[in-house]
């Protein structure tokens, strides 16, 4: 295989352009590209035919736009090339087809914002990500919004969180004497996965309905030996990534690396960074592309947070950086950091905002499937904290408590042998404990949940980010002596919000006590964290930044609340059904089986010994009159919740629904413990991460 040849062979990528397109047409387009300007709708002609052509030579009918709804996933209506001419027709997209598509806007979430009677949207282009052919059909990257102008996707509000960092960082950049077109921020999500059999999955109702096991009792081998991670990959996955990184190539996703991680089963895939908007759309297609590429090989790609109890769950790793057009990277500290004005100053903005906003921060990650990871000693705590290492942490130290800083020494490695090479070691050790940590070049913000769109969260760094350079750029623009003046910001931010810096262990016992006495939030799930999102400060700073209107950034909010209760509706709702359909009955059936064993022991003679089954026939009776109970509860609670309204109804499902559903699963779970593997009625821990050859 030749793979810089098939690279990016589904894409309308920039070679295919300058290759198809008049002269004129591809520097109008790359210059809307890759400096930013506003596109010349006159060329949206002759791009439409080229593209067109390109699609039917890779062998498409049909052309779609491709947008990211509210629900968190990606929407399409395909429309065929066909045009009619006379009793003939031909292949055609017109401008306008290409600029503007008017799908129904109705059944999306809208968080209220509009009524369910107003159906009129609308899908734009977005020039800036690149087409690609997929199944026989032209994907059309657009944003979505509505007739009377509401953002109804993720995408309009990531591209003016973009505008708005390239606006407010060139500001600052100029005070500096840096002149560039553009300043963009680059993302790499690093996506962790489980692998499991077809077979297996097509028998769990829970795991097709909801994406997570509800019931399951632990599997006597889990991740206790530490032997799976970047251990030997078997077969059938190998078999698998190899097809991935195949199909991931040709869609012009730079997947780089592939291992085994913590869990049984579980597995990581990671691609090299770009630029944001486009590192979405290919997280949002790889997520896609995972799902269709394990059915080929017989397996289910499970993305959900929490798939399994009582082992490592997946995340979703958002390495963030900011760099211009001329490839200066905003956040390298150079050989001397300590007299890097500029890169403290990039420093102080980041400390700055993550502390002032890290109420949204934390609510930009929250779901139901996150709320299982966070603060679970897999990931990082539910805690908002900035981990700098070693050597940004002295310089920080000697900036905000006085006294000198003295650079580390550069460092050689070796394990003492001859034959050992020398390697360079970095400055600091890496903290996995940390949600927010500096690398080197880029802060990794390591809460992201496995399933998520990574829109969520670039949104919000790149708005309070912008947010401070605004505020940076005010102040020094009225200075006389920019470097001194920007010296006394860095002192004084840093100062101001050094709470939020922790190099230690955000595993550690003490943690959660020190954070409360330095005033950092808590909230440790869904319901507690996104209500800040209606606070006005927070509300703000993303109007102040041209991301969100009043009425967007509150819709956005109720939307989070209203999947939030909706996904703990249906996994109660899935529960019930599996305990009263199958659970109940099948431990019934082995209690009658135990009973009738009890009996023909005792019709032979009444004296043989029957402890063994007697005491899981008590056992397990009483388990199932629980389980029975406990369903009788959740079903009387969950009837209860009031819907209508999202605060109340996320609250509920939180702080009532969940705890009914522990206290049934509790019951369950020690019956599959007791009960024999030819009553149970689904495949078991064991089944499902093991399975796979």
């Amino acid at each position: 295989m030749n793979v810089p040849e098939m690279f990016g062979e589904n894409v309308f990528n920039d070679a295919v352009q300058r290759e198809m397109l008049p002269k004129e047409v591809y520097k109008a387009l790359r210059a809307t590209i890759e400096a930013g300007k506003r596109l010349d709708v006159s060329i949206a002609g002759a791009v439409a035919a080229a593209m067109k052509d390109w699609a039917v030579s890779k062998g498409a009918t049909h052309y779609t736009h491709w947008f990211q709804p509210l629900t968190g996933l990606t929407a399409e209506k395909h429309d065929s090339f066909i045009e009619l001419d006379g009793d003939k027709v031909i292949m055609q997209l017109t401008g306008k087809s290409l600029i503007v598509g008017e799908p129904d806007a109705s059944s999306f979430p809208s968080g209220g914002s509009r009524a369910t009677y107003m159906a009129r949207g609308y899908t734009a282009w977005d020039p800036t990500s690149p087409a690609f052919v997929k199944d026989g059909t032209l994907y059309i990257p657009t944003i979505f919004v509505s007739f009377t102008g509401e953002t109804l996707d993720k995408k309009a509000p990531l591209l003016r969180s973009m505008a708005a960092i390239d606006r407010q960082a060139k500001r600052v950049l100029k005070l500096f004497g840096i002149d560039c077109r553009k300043v963009t921020t680059t993302v790499g999500p690093e996506q962790e996965y489980f692998l499991i059999t077809e077979e297996d999955y097509a028998k769990r109702k829970d795991l097709r309905l909801t994406g997570r096991t509800l019931f399951g009792a632990p599997v006597s081998r889990g991740q206790e030996l530490e032997d799976h991670y970047f251990g030997k990959i078997k077969p059938a996955v190998t078999e698998y990534m190899r097809d991935l990184d195949e199909t991931l190539w040709s869609y012009g996703i730079s997947s780089k690396t592939k291992h085994n991680e913590v869990a049984p089963a579980q597995h990581e895939m990671a691609p090299v960074f770009s630029t944001t908007n486009v590192a979405v759309d290919d997280n949002m297609l790889s997520m896609e592309l995972m799902r269709t590429v394990a059915k080929k090989h017989g397996l289910v790609c499970l993305l959900h947070e929490k798939p399994f109890r009582g082992i490592n769950g997946s995340g979703k790793h958002n390495n963030w950086s900011i760099s211009t057009d001329t490839g200066m990277n905003l956040f390298s500290p150079g050989p001397e950091p300590e007299n890097n004005t500029f890169f403290k100053l990039m420093l102080a903005a980041v400390v700055k905002a993550v502390d002032d906003y890290q109420g949204i921060l934390r609510a930009s990650v929250a779901t139901a499937g996150n709320d299982h990871r966070l603060g679970a000693d897999e990931a990082p705590p539910a805690i908002i904290s900035i981990y700098l290492g070693d050597q940004l942490g002295a310089l920080v130290d000697s900036i905000v408590k006085g006294g000198s800083y003295v650079p580390p020494e550069a460092t050689e490695g070796s394990i003492g042998v001859p034959e050992s090479p020398i390697f360079p070691k970095d400055a600091s050790d890496r903290n996995r404990t940390s949600p927010f940590a500096f690398t080197g070049n880029k802060f990794e913000f390591r809460m992201l949940g496995s399933q998520s769109n990574i829109s969520d969260a670039n949104i919000c760094l790149n708005t309070i980010i912008a947010d401070s350079f605004e505020q940076f750029a005010d102040e020094l623009e009225k200075a006389t002596d920019v470097k001194a003046a920007a010296e006394k910001i860095v002192k004084r931010e840093l100062t101001d919000h050094y709470r939020i810096i922790f190099n230690m262990d955000g595993y550690g016992p003490g943690w959660e006590a020190e954070a409360e006495k330095r005033g950092l939030l808590n909230n440790k799930n869904t319901a507690d964290a996104v209500p800040v999102l209606y606070e006005q400060k927070n509300i703000d700073v993303y109007v102040r930044q041209g991301v969100y209107t009043q009425a967007e950034a509150i819709a956005r909010a109720d939307v989070f609340l209203e999947n939030y209760t909706k996904l703990i509706n249906i996994e109660a709702l899935t529960m019930i059904e599996m305990a009263k359909r199958d659970i109940i009955p099948a431990v019934s059936d082995f209690i009658a089986n135990l009973c009738q064993n009890v009996a023909s022991k005792k019709s032979v003679c009444e004296d043989i010994p029957c402890e063994s089954e007697t005491s899981v026939i008590k056992s397990l009776s009483a388990l199932n009159d629980a389980a029975t109970a406990a369903v009788a509860q959740l079903e009387k609670d969950v009837a209860a919740v009031d819907k209508s309204d999202v605060k109340a109804s996320s609250q509920a499902m939180a702080h009532v629904i969940l705890p009914d559903m522990e206290a049934l699963r509790a019951s369950v779970d020690e019956m599959e413990k007791l009960t024999s593997s030819d009553f149970w009625p689904y495949p078991t821990y064991f089944d499902l991460l093991y399975d796979v050859m």
